[in-house]
């Protein structure tokens, strides 16, 4: 699997991206900032989610939405990630819980029915009042992972590599920090939600 285990700031998306995870020169120092930069607009999508219902990010205005990658099938990293999302989410109060969503979309569509990523959101505790577990044709997936930056190529085996990354989009559509890898701080994940959390929307 392809992880990184540093938080990055992206500067932009598709190559840039990437070619930023690669290198690993964008180093975050989130004690050294009062406000998290705005990177650019998050790419937007509408796929459909774990109960057969469309979702769009445009949807989600209003809230913060952390946006992430994976598939269920995977026995290593991605549980790993999930949990710890799941966690995180848990350790907000109720009102800030009411404004903040995850969106963790499939790398993996052929397989990752909605039945599918139902039966993986319940197994990892994720509430659907807070958690969409997204899939979509192959045409789309392509689509929103190159325009997030996620490289991913199917194995024979029937795994599938691919970029860890973690995107916050603040209340107003706007990107603003990047994880890559699962083993990221929590606190400091955690301390970016509440920050944009107590952000006036703006636009």
């Amino acid at each position: 699997m392809l992880q990184s285990q540093t938080r990055r700031r992206a500067v932009g998306f598709g190559a840039a991206a990437f070619l930023a995870w690669a290198s690993g020169a964008l180093a975050h120092k989130p004690k050294a900032e009062a406000r998290l930069p705005q990177i650019g607009p998050a790419p937007e999508f509408t796929l459909i989610d774990q109960d057969g219902e469309l979702v769009s990010l445009k949807d989600r205005r209003g809230d913060v939405v952390a946006v992430t990658f994976i598939y269920a099938s995977c026995v290593d990293t991605c549980p790993l990630l999930t949990a710890k999302l799941v966690g995180i989410q848990r350790k907000l109060d109720p009102n800030a819980a009411s404004k903040a969503f995850f969106a963790a979309i499939t790398v993996d569509p052929e397989r990752d029915t909605p039945e599918v990523l139902k039966r993986y959101g319940q197994a990892h505790g994720a509430t659907s009042a807070h958690w969409a577990f997204l899939t979509g044709t192959a045409e789309q997936i392509d689509d929103v992972t190159r325009r997030y930056g996620i490289y991913r190529k199917k194995q024979p085996s029937g795994d599938v590599d691919h970029t860890f990354l973690t995107s916050i989009i603040d209340q107003s559509g706007t990107l603003r920090v990047q994880y890559l890898g699962w083993r990221f701080d929590p606190n400091e994940f955690l301390s970016d939600l509440r920050s944009l959390l107590r952000e006036p929307r703006s636009g």
